[in-house]
């Protein structure tokens, strides 16, 4: 999920009664909540680099412990920075306790991730495979919406409160706290009831006279009955829209046929390059295709999870690596406005 959701959903945890017994819990909580993307530091060694140990080990069961002790461990500087200027909180800070929590919200933040259709590797460094619910898109505003309400209406109401002369009973935002946790798991409930209905109708369904052997349904961003449908057979691989409210395969209309290109000795260097590995250890349904031109090869990689079918031009995480004739590897990399392309290619004479 988005840094944003991960913090809403930290500060709603520490505020459904956790900080009721420990000064700085839901700080503690908030950074917990997204302290494991520290990894998107990787982006300083490259592209490739930030692709193969993005949601790595800081997002795994063994990494917990850790990513939850440094968030601890910037607290305690913050705590004692804050502690020179201004007087000691009314709660005591419990360091066991806070730990605790950092490790619950450390967890929060691989149940996001993992409701995403990115994928996580929750078991890194025992067993590298990736892991996804493909219930929820990337960015959700409805979540944010959620969270936001169970965060802020609370301060709505204790102004009211105070107008009103009413005495307060603790830290105030419990129970809209918990409204909105409830709130966000009844999304993910309901989001995989639709998601069964989508995959079961594109099971349901041949596609140009094909049975399908491997089939995904993935989320849209707001539309909960829109489903973005991904289906590989013996010959191509198809894209279709999958509406799960009906239920329905809108194949024939809209899709996207992707014939299964030829393998060559071209595709097998560009597949065994650095990007190539790692691309295809990622994509769930990995394309690539292969154009020659005068100086050597250009194969694109892209996942057709991200390839919508309504979709033109680059699809994002798209891969690219560039091939001398002779089939060594000349330049590799994610895809971006300035990537290369065979017209590109054949004007600086590659």
């Amino acid at each position: 999920m988005d840094p944003l959701t991960h913090f809403l959903t930290g500060g709603c945890i520490g505020r459904a009664g956790f900080n009721r017994k420990s000064a700085l819990a839901t700080l503690t909580m908030v950074l917990a909540a997204e302290a494991a993307d520290i990894d998107v530091l990787w982006e300083f060694k490259g592209s490739i680099a930030a692709l193969q140990h993005h949601r790595g080990i800081t997002h795994s069961f063994v990494g917990v412990p850790f990513v939850a002790a440094a968030v601890l461990a910037l607290v305690y500087v913050i705590h004692r920075l804050r502690s020179r200027r201004r007087p000691p909180p009314k709660l005591p800070v419990r360091w066991g306790y806070l730990y605790f929590l950092a490790v619950v919200a450390a967890l929060s933040h691989l149940l996001l991730d993992y409701s995403t259709a990115y994928g996580i590797r929750l078991f890194e460094p025992f067993n590298y495979r990736w892991y996804s619910w493909d219930l929820v898109f990337i960015v959700d505003p409805l979540i944010w919406v959620v969270l936001i309400a169970g965060l802020t209406l609370p301060a709505l109401f204790g102004l009211i409160n105070q107008e009103i002369g009413a005495r307060s009973q603790g830290p105030r935002g419990r129970p809209g706290a918990i409204v909105a946790l409830a709130c966000y798991l009844l999304v993910l409930g309901f989001r995989d009831f639709e998601h069964r209905r989508a995959v079961n109708a594109m099971d349901a369904f041949l596609y140009h006279n094909a049975a399908p052997q491997r089939l995904a349904a993935y989320p849209y961003m707001v539309n909960p009955f829109h489903w973005h449908g991904v289906v590989e057979t013996a010959d191509f691989f198809e894209t279709v829209p999958v509406d799960s409210l009906a239920p329905e395969v809108k194949s024939e209309l809209q899709g996207r046929m992707f014939y299964k290109p030829e393998e060559t000795d071209a595709s097998r260097a560009a597949k065994a390059s650095y990007l190539g590995r790692v691309y295809l250890d990622w994509a769930v349904f990995p394309y690539v295709q292969v154009e020659k031109f005068s100086g050597g090869y250009l194969a694109n990689f892209q996942d057709l999870r991200y390839t919508f079918p309504d979709q033109r031009g680059r699809t994002p995480l798209e891969g690219y690596v560039v091939l001398s004739a002779d089939l060594r590897v000349l330049d590799e990399g994610m895809a971006s406005s300035k990537s290369p392309t065979v017209e590109s290619l054949e004007r600086a004479g590659r």
